[in-house]
C-alpha cells in the first residue's frame, strides 16, 4: 500500500510537471519543482522571462492556480517564478529557442541558426556543446544533422549527472522535427582534474594576525646575549714560555748525565 502511494504521488508530479510546460510554452521555461509545504503544495517555474508567465495584473499565474485546482485536486497551490541567471547555459531554453525559430524561419535557415545558438553558448562560457537536428530538412529525406563545438563528455558519471540535456520538436510543413541539446557547464569539475594545495600555505593563511604581533613582540623581549669574552694576551705569552723552556730542561738532564759518567 505504501509503494502505490509513492507511485500515484510521483505520477501526480510528472503529470503536473506535463502540464506547466505544455501552458507555458515558447516562453523559455527551464523546469519547474514540486513541493509540499504546511500551507500547501508549492510550485516553482523557473523561467528566463518572467513578465509573460505572470502576464497583465497576474492573470496568467491566476489562470494556471485554478487549472492546477480543478484537475489535480490542490487544495491551495502556491506559485512562484524565479528568473535563471544564464539562460544560455540552460538546455531546455536553448532547445525552445531552437524550435521557435525554426518554426518563424523555416527550415531553409536551419544551419544559422544552429551555428548562431552554438556561439551563445560557447561565449557564455560553456565548455562544450552538442545539437542534434533530425528530420525532413531541407529535403524531403529525414536527415539527421550534428552541430559540435568544443569538449563533452559522453560516458562516465560527469555525462550523466554533470551534462544538461533537453529535448524538444518543432512542428513544420514538413513534418516534426526533433531538437537534441547537451550543454557542458564551465563548473562541471571532471575526475582528471586534480588540484593539490600545500598546509604550509593553508595555515599561514589561517593564522589571524594577532598570532603575528605577539610573536614578534616574543622576538623583542628576549634578553641579548652577551658576547664571548677573549682570552687574555697574557695566557698566550705564558703558554709560548712554557715551549720554551721544556727543551732547557732536557738539555740540563742530559748535561748531568755525561758529568757523572766522566767522574766514574
Amino acid at each position: 500500500m505504501i509503494e502505490r502511494k509513492f507511485i500515484a504521488d510521483k505520477l501526480k508530479e510528472f503529470r503536473i510537471h506535463e502540464f506547466i510546460s505544455q501552458t507555458v510554452k515558447r516562453v523559455g521555461h527551464s523546469h519547474t519543482k514540486f513541493t509540499k509545504t504546511p500551507m500547501g503544495e508549492k510550485v516553482i517555474i523557473y523561467t528566463s522571462r518572467p513578465g509573460l508567465i505572470v502576464g497583465r495584473k497576474g492573470k496568467n499565474i491566476k489562470k494556471i492556480t485554478s487549472a492546477l485546482k480543478k484537475k489535480f485536486n490542490l487544495e491551495n497551490p502556491q506559485l512562484e517564478i524565479s528568473e535563471v541567471e544564464n539562460p544560455s547555459l540552460d538546455a531546455n531554453i536553448v532547445a525552445e529557442n531552437i524550435a521557435s525559430s525554426l518554426e518563424k524561419f523555416g527550415p531553409s535557415r536551419f544551419k544559422g541558426v544552429g551555428h548562431k545558438t552554438m556561439s551563445e553558448v560557447m561565449n557564455a562560457g560553456a565548455k562544450g556543446i552538442e545539437i542534434l537536428i533530425s528530420g525532413k530538412i531541407p529535403g524531403s529525406r529525414a536527415r539527421r544533422w550534428r552541430f559540435y563545438q568544443g569538449y563533452l563528455k559522453k560516458c562516465g558519471e560527469a555525462s550523466v549527472s554533470g551534462v544538461k540535456k533537453a529535448y524538444t520538436s518543432a512542428e513544420l510543413k514538413t513534418g516534426v522535427i526533433g531538437i537534441q541539446v547537451r550543454i557542458m557547464p564551465p563548473d562541471l569539475r571532471l575526475p582528471d582534474d586534480i588540484r593539490l594545495r600545500t598546509k604550509i600555505v593553508e595555515e599561514e593563511a589561517e593564522k589571524p594576525e594577532e598570532e603575528k604581533k605577539e610573536k614578534k613582540e616574543k622576538v623583542k623581549e628576549k634578553p641579548k646575549e652577551k658576547p664571548k669574552e677573549k682570552p687574555k694576551e697574557e695566557t698566550k705569552e705564558e703558554t709560548k714560555e712554557e715551549t720554551k723552556e721544556k727543551p732547557k730542561e732536557k738539555r740540563k738532564k742530559k748535561e748531568d748525565t755525561k758529568t757523572k759518567d766522566k767522574k766514574k
